[in-house]
């Protein structure tokens, strides 16, 4: 496969105190499916995700479950995060946790450059901080409290009391990074994206930016700051650096330059993170900004933000444990428009499984595997004399193909489904017109037969291999039911930007008997 370039993609590295949710699990699915589209493009792909392990909040949920902080967040990546990935068959390259020395290291001589650069001073800091956000409070998300909390500044996110916090601490120079800024976000209009984050980062930065506080000292569990050990950093600092660090930043330049830059997927309640503090340091350092951000809605159950504080949290194995890793993420990757808040309901999930899975795309391949089983031997046929109607599928396969690529471009994985869908409507709406059933029955129709039962075996080909990034388990089965794997090799294998091309199944490959790719389900009480 030919390779265009490096193709770097992260997830946010996520903080283990709680155990994942299904929004955990959207974000990862999403950057799992652009990973393995690039990559079975020919792309240099890489990657990466993991977890966010410093800060007060650690700390404090470690004592109350009678451990160290190393003990806790140990036992919380082993328990609850690794196995996250394998829940939702996820491809990742690397997985990074900011308490490993690779990344402590490297942290320290990324502040080091930035303090060597003057962008570093010493200052008193005196303002309300959400432990719970791990971050000094703008006005806009300070609100009076009510209940239990009136009369106190509570957050306006977790809706929990603020602490004043007066402390010495190290100063970014943040308030120098305005005007780069703008000119960055004027310069590449697609480096925030969708447009209504990109519009509401500007208004931010315009508004001005202030210098931004970035050590602590009343505890230690961080990484010090390289010049003032009585220090620890940030915990967004160091969090954020992880993009950096994983590839090599500070230790191994040639990975760095390979990889560097990147495309980081986060939340919108992360956004400014990732798109005004982060590319602010990189330039600090004189290193590259990322080539872009893109941040993604909320998930919303029963009209409410996903989070575990407020006890919307669903885990991903309640949907895998009913519905399988393949549904889940074909349902969130397609009945979400990415970048917009996506409401989720088992109703929706349910019907959607039953409708395109079971009777769209399962039923699909099924029936078509079953009936060259039985009227050419399991052998997939030569196709005769081509018609109008075959061409037509032939036309919509090359072109949803090329849709779905240009979708993938732009991070649409949802336009991207809902292009390759068009096969599916398609190749069954060319079954019920031209009824192989009732060819069967006569002999002078056998070539017929021949040219439509090929066309639903080629269509189902494309259809595995552009499906792929999104349903790797059900569409491995297809591919090894119709011969596929024998003839063509791995499915992961195939270039996924020729996947629109006809003819490439050779006729004669020997299908195998297929098994429901998507069985029907007890729907949970």
């Amino acid at each position: 496969m030919t390779s265009r370039g490096s193709f770097y993609i992260t997830t946010p590295i996520y903080y283990p105190s709680d155990v994942p949710h299904i929004g955990h699990g959207y974000t990862t699915v999403a950057v799992d499916a652009l990973a393995r589209w690039h990559r079975q493009a020919g792309d240099d792909t890489w990657m990466l995700t993991g977890t966010d392990e410093h800060g007060q909040k650690m700390i404090r949920a470690a004592s109350a479950n009678n451990a160290t902080p190393q003990e806790w967040v140990d036992k919380l990546v082993t328990e609850s995060w690794f196995p996250l990935l394998e829940t939702l068959d996820i491809a990742n390259d690397d997985f990074i946790r900011t308490t490993q020395e690779r990344h402590e290291t490297r942290v320290q001589t990324f502040l080091q450059a930035i303090y060597d650069r003057g962008y570093i001073y010493a200052g008193e800091y005196e303002a309300l901080y959400c432990v719970g956000c791990e971050e000094f409070k703008p006005e806009s998300e300070i609100v009076d409290g009510s209940g239990p909390f009136e009369g106190l500044k509570v957050c306006a996110i977790h809706s929990k009391p603020l602490e004043l916090l007066q402390e010495k601490n190290y100063f970014f120079k943040l308030s120098e990074f305005a005007e780069p800024l703008l000119a960055l976000y004027r310069s590449q209009p697609d480096f925030i994206r969708p447009e209504s984050a990109r519009n509401e980062v500007m208004s931010f930065v315009r508004s001005g930016l202030k210098d931004l506080s970035i050590s602590r000292s009343t505890f230690d569990w961080g990484i010090k700051v390289p010049w003032d050990a009585s220090h620890v950093i940030y915990v967004w600092v160091d969090a954020l650096l992880n993009y950096a660090t994983a590839v090599g930043y500070g230790a191994d330049p040639e990975t760095f330059e390979r990889r560097w830059p990147a495309y980081h997927v986060v939340g919108k309640d992360i956004l400014r993170f990732h798109a005004v503090i982060w590319p602010a340091m990189l330039m600090a350092a004189g290193v590259d900004v990322p080539r872009g951000v893109f941040a993604h809605g909320w998930l919303l159950v029963g009209g409410e933000k996903m989070s575990k504080s407020k006890l919307t949290g669903i885990a991903p194995t309640e949907i895998t444990d009913v519905f399988g890793s393949d549904a889940y993420r074909f349902y969130f990757l397609s009945a979400i428009a990415f970048g917009q808040d996506g409401s989720f309901s088992w109703e929706d999930l349910s019907a959607r499984y039953q409708a395109e899975l079971a009777n769209g795309f399962g039923n699909l391949a099924s029936r078509t595997v079953a009936m060259i089983g039985k009227y050419f031997g399991g052998a997939v046929p030569e196709p005769a004399d081509y018609t109008d109607a075959d061409l037509a599928i032939q036309r919509i396969v090359a072109d949803a193909a090329a849709t779905a690529d240009a979708a993938v471009e732009r991070f649409r994985i949802d336009e991207a489904i809902e292009a390759i869908w068009t096969i599916v409507d398609a190749l069954n709406g060319y079954i019920t017109e031209n009824e192989p059933w009732a060819l069967a029955k006569d002999e002078a129709s056998r070539p017929r037969l021949g040219t439509v039962l090929y066309t639903c075996a080629e269509g189902l080909r494309a259809l595995a291999v552009l499906l792929s990034p999104v349903m790797p388990v059900s569409t491995r089965k297809l591919w090894a039911s119709l011969g596929a794997e024998q003839e063509l090799g791995a499915l992961e294998e195939q270039p996924i930007r020729e996947a629109g091309a006809w003819g490439l199944l050779p006729p004669a490959a020997q299908t195998q008997p297929l098994a429901p790719l998507f069985p029907r389900v007890e729907q949970p009480e």
